[in-house]
């Protein structure tokens, strides 16, 4: 008897771990099943609360969760996937948030372009068969990068490329040009969703050989790289400048902003006014340190060529002893013209 005793009351210990599913309630609960919300009007035990206050509080919160959990099984379910399912109706509460509902990330190129051709994106394998190690492998990841070494162990080196080429070296430059690639349009994926302006490098080129459009557009730009924006470039006998909207954001300064319309006479005297105004009131800016320096330099300069142009004075000078020197030199011949007319008398001796 003892051990059947014993055998009830472990059946009894597990039964009162799992309850049923079955929960009475004086009033019945509002629920909103689209935001998985039960509201429980019923009274509070508050004698229950204050004794023992988190198992109440936890047999509380199981019993709605149990009538919110019923009440989700009466909506019509699904299989997919192996997996049942429920589909929720729309949400009768709204709910308050802290910023507003994010957005729909607007699509990338290629989206658009499958979504306008209807292109289904197809679920694809993680592994793959490969035949040369005989073995499955990723198709992504660590372990692919390793496959592919372990592959790739040798590469032959085609005939058409130098013999002394690095193969290994040639195959990771392929490589990192791809990743900047992808790197460079998702990019610009971000910035044409953000409504960001990208400065256009260079003129896409759609083939090997450029078109004619294109070679007039990068003629015209070439000319207009100068200060005076191809002012002054000389043209060709049948040059034709290029036009469209890129020609336009490559040159800068080619459309000028116009200026809107005086709408009333008395806004035009106003700002004619304004504009004499600004014209007369403008005043010099002087700079007296700068002005003074420049009035000194000028001083010197006069005083130093005063000096150079200076003539030596007339008159005695001291010699040695007693004898007297002139300064005045003798004359030089050839100066003046001698005339034949006038007698000169000869040099009288002593």
């Amino acid at each position: 008897m003892d051990i059947v005793n014993q055998i009830l009351l472990n059946e009894q210990k597990k039964a009162e771990k799992y309850k049923p599913i079955t929960v009475d309630k004086h009033l019945d609960l509002e629920f909103d099943l689209g935001t998985l919300l039960a509201f429980d009007t019923n009274d509070v035990d508050s004698k229950l609360l204050k004794s023992n206050k988190d198992d109440y509080l936890h047999s509380l919160t199981r019993d709605n969760t149990q009538l919110l959990l019923n009440k989700i099984w009466e909506l019509p379910t699904e299989r997919i996937d192996e997996a049942i399912v429920v589909r929720l109706p729309q949400p009768t509460t709204v709910l308050p948030r802290a910023k507003p509902v994010p957005k729909p990330r607007p699509l990338t190129k290629w989206q658009e372009f499958a979504k306008a051709k209807g292109i289904t994106k197809k679920k694809k394998d993680k592994l793959q068969w490969d035949e040369q190690l005989q073995k499955w492998v990723p198709l992504y990841g660590f372990r692919k990068a390793a496959a592919e070494k372990e592959k790739n162990w040798l590469i032959e080196v085609p005939q058409n490329v130098d013999p002394m080429t690095d193969m290994y070296e040639k195959k990771a430059s392929e490589k990192s040009e791809k990743v900047a690639k992808n790197e460079l349009q998702r990019l610009k994926n971000i910035a044409r969703a953000r409504k960001v302006k990208i400065p256009r490098v260079g003129l896409p080129v759609t083939s090997d050989k450029a078109s004619a459009t294109q070679l007039a557009t990068a003629a015209t730009v070439a000319k207009a790289s100068t200060a005076s924006l191809g002012k002054f470039q000389d043209k060709l006998p049948k040059e034709k400048e290029a036009r469209g909207k890129g020609v336009h954001e490559l040159i800068p300064g080619k459309e000028r902003k116009r200026r809107a319309p005086i709408p009333t006479p008395q806004a035009e005297r106003e700002s004619n006014l304004n504009l004499l105004d600004s014209i007369l009131n403008k005043r010099p800016k002087i700079d007296m340190e700068k002005a003074v320096a420049k009035h000194i330099h000028n001083e010197q300069v006069m005083r130093s060529e005063e000096k150079k142009n200076m003539k030596p004075s007339k008159g005695k000078r001291k010699g040695k002893g007693n004898a007297t020197n002139f300064s005045a030199k003798k004359p030089k011949a050839g100066r003046g013209q001698r005339n034949p007319n006038k007698k000169t008398p000869g040099r009288k001796r002593r």
